[in-house]
């Protein structure tokens, strides 16, 4: 966000909010950006018991924060907001199967799902988002938890772009900043509707 020449980055460590942002970073990295990689590796039932319960705790209790305000600190997005994202984007995709935080799927949380549609299709975001890559990586690196290799299909993309309604709760991604450019050239991520592949066709996964 904030590529050169855009006019004026946004905001994302106003001063002013920078407590409550550091207290809602550490909560999201503590239990739900680290989380699911403790449960993903747990070495034993209890410690995976313990991980996963943190999960989707976090997860509740971001459902109930994001119910009713659009961000999670201020009304434009911060440094709180680019932390969970990085999770949220992820977790159906991989998480959910890959690392077995599979009590919900991020789509059964009606706010936080919202919540992350809106910021995908926000510029910086969605149009930087590769999910085929996030699975290839995931599934072929991670030869422990996937000694096959096999890359799982889904889920389909194409649901990011589905409208969220939030913009109702006020607000704009950027404060007094000014949107990205658009994403050089070299940059660009493919459209969503090819980045979804069918089952049986014929189709190999790129190498990282």
């Amino acid at each position: 966000m904030g590529r050169p020449g855009s006019g004026g980055a946004p905001e994302l460590y106003p001063e002013a909010l920078r407590e409550e942002i550091d207290a809602v970073s550490a909560e999201v990295y503590r239990d739900l950006n680290n989380g699911v990689y403790r449960s993903g590796f747990a070495p034993d039932q209890r410690r995976y018991d313990r991980a996963v319960s943190s999960v989707f705790a976090r997860l509740d209790a971001l459902e109930n924060r994001l119910t009713d305000r659009r961000y999670l600190v201020g009304d434009h997005v911060t440094l709180a907001d680019l932390r969970l994202w990085a999770t949220l984007v992820r977790f159906d995709a991989v998480y959910h199967g890959h690392f077995k935080c599979n009590r919900r799927k991020l789509t059964e949380y009606p706010a936080l799902w919202a919540y992350a549609r809106d910021l995908f299709q926000t510029p910086g975001f969605g149009d930087t988002t590769e999910f085929e890559h996030i699975r290839v990586h995931y599934y072929r690196v991670h030869t422990a938890l996937n000694p096959s290799g096999v890359v799982a299909i889904g889920p389909d993309p194409r649901a990011w772009l589905t409208p969220h309604g939030r913009e109702a709760l006020g607000g704009g991604p950027f404060g007094r900043g000014t949107a990205p450019g658009p994403v050089p050239v070299t940059e660009r991520v493919p459209p969503l509707e090819a980045q979804d592949r069918a089952a049986g066709g014929t189709w190999d996964a790129p190498l990282d």
